[in-house]
């Protein structure tokens, strides 16, 4: 797949997964993807923007469940993997499978960083760090915007 820049970015395609087709397969157009969201929504989650730390809805969730994504419904971290970073995001040591999300290097904003991406419709949902020393099995922090994400509560 392709990762195309998003405006003002200087993004370049990393190693990573794709949907099986090679490419997202929930495809609309940008003025479908402006219907379909919030305003702030496809602020963040098509235009990679970051809402502000603490007031999202799950950088304090502690129920039980999987987290889709905001955009399409792909499921992409569950709360078996979720932990409490106290950075004001929601914090994931990893995805639920290797192949629901692909990363790419951002540039943006003077910074050198991981950007997460839905492998399914290739929206933003935040990024990934590393050694940054907390207690977990992959030594990764997955910095998720809670508006990109839907939970779905266990037994629902």
């Amino acid at each position: 797949m392709e990762n195309t820049p998003r405006s003002g970015s200087e993004s370049a395609p990393v190693s990573g997964s794709t949907s099986g087709s090679g490419g997202p397969t929930a495809r609309r157009t940008e003025d479908e993807w402006r219907e379909a969201l919030t305003p702030e929504e496809y602020r963040v989650l098509r235009e990679a923007g970051t809402e502000r730390a603490y007031t999202g809805e799950y950088w304090d969730t502690h129920v039980e469940g999987s987290y889709q994504c905001r955009a399409c419904g792909a499921e992409l971290f569950t709360s078996r993997e979720k932990f409490d970073s106290h950075c004001g995001w929601p914090s994931f040591w990893a995805p639920l499978a290797k192949d629901s999300v692909v990363y790419v290097h951002d540039r943006t904003l003077g910074m050198d960083r991981i950007e997460v991406r839905c492998a399914t419709c290739d929206s933003h949902l935040g990024h990934v760090f590393e050694g940054e020393g907390y207690p977990t099995p992959t030594d990764q922090r997955y910095c998720i915007n809670s508006i990109s994400l839907r939970l779905v509560p266990s037994g629902d």
